[in-house]
């Protein structure tokens, strides 16, 4: 197994286990699955409660920020989430595409999906729709989506820059995105970056910023903004299990930065994406 499967399974197996429990669950525990001595995402989560199309079932606790406050979603839009988890986005932007629009969630955890469509059905939405598969390779057409959104998510793809590609792929000319994620400024000590569970946490896997801005420019997009950014703290005694006293203390002084940051950014009107290999022409 190569290195980019052997994260892609951390993250697949913590997030079916993290799919069985409830928000409460996951927010007593570490990073949602008890006892794993990892990220508590109560860190990193912003609050849904007040959003129309709310639906507490679907929320998990699980992201970084709110993509949808920024997403300029419009009625009718189609709006595709990449790492859609229970559903907790796709909900809130079906409030706002209307019953006219359309909600594409993409995961590639079986019980994510499982439980996302479990919850559609008990809303009884018939135009949002929960996909399995990888954001590396969407199971979604060329040109498909006005809107893509996600929530904490690309920091745990391997590939980071062919997620951009392929969110690219999927919009239509015109289209834009709206991405909360995980981003750096300054080096993670090693006994972080090491770590599988601050992987699977949200933190080891996150690129500096330059790099994760810079990405999104090569890939083709323009209008590139950062809507919204802040610091997570993580508390000392998270830290205490992959790091000592002292490396806590360098770790504090090195003025390391952990960011939660909301991204947009616009695929050019001309078909851009018809270009040799695009596979849309």
């Amino acid at each position: 197994m190569n290195k980019a499967e052997e994260l892609k399974k951390i993250v697949r197996d913590k997030y079916s286990e993290i799919a069985l429990q409830s928000k409460e669950q996951n927010e007593a525990s570490c990073c949602g699955a008890t006892g794993c001595g990892t990220v508590d995402y109560a860190i990193f989560a912003d609050n849904y409660t007040e959003l129309e199309g709310y639906n507490p079932d679907a929320d998990l606790g699980l992201g970084c920020g709110v993509p949808t406050e920024f997403a300029q979603i419009s009625k009718g839009q189609t709006v595709v989430d990449l790492g859609s988890g229970a559903g907790n986005d796709c909900f809130v932007a079906r409030a706002l595409v209307g019953e006219g629009g359309k909600v594409i969630g993409v995961d590639m955890t079986e019980a994510m999906i499982a439980k996302a469509r479990e919850n559609a059905d008990k809303l009884g939405f018939n135009n949002v729709e929960f996909r399995q598969g990888e954001i590396e390779a969407l199971p979604i057409a060329a040109n498909r989506a006005d809107v893509v959104i996600s929530n904490c998510v690309l920091n745990l793809v391997p590939d980071k820059r062919q997620a951009f590609a392929e969110t690219f792929r999927v919009l239509k000319p015109g289209g834009h995105f709206s991405i909360s994620d995980v981003v750096l400024v300054g080096d993670l000590p090693e006994g972080i970056v090491q770590a599988s569970e601050m992987y699977a946490g949200c933190v080891s896997g996150a690129i500096q910023k330059e790099e994760y801005l810079q990405i999104i420019r090569e890939v083709g997009f323009e209008n590139i903004t950062v809507q919204k950014e802040k610091a997570i703290h993580v508390p000392d005694e998270i830290l205490q299990d992959y790091l000592d006293a002292a490396g806590i203390q360098a770790f504090r002084e090195s003025n390391t930065g952990i960011y939660s940051i909301t991204v947009y950014g616009s695929k050019p009107t001309e078909n851009l994406a018809c270009a040799p290999g695009s596979g849309c022409c």
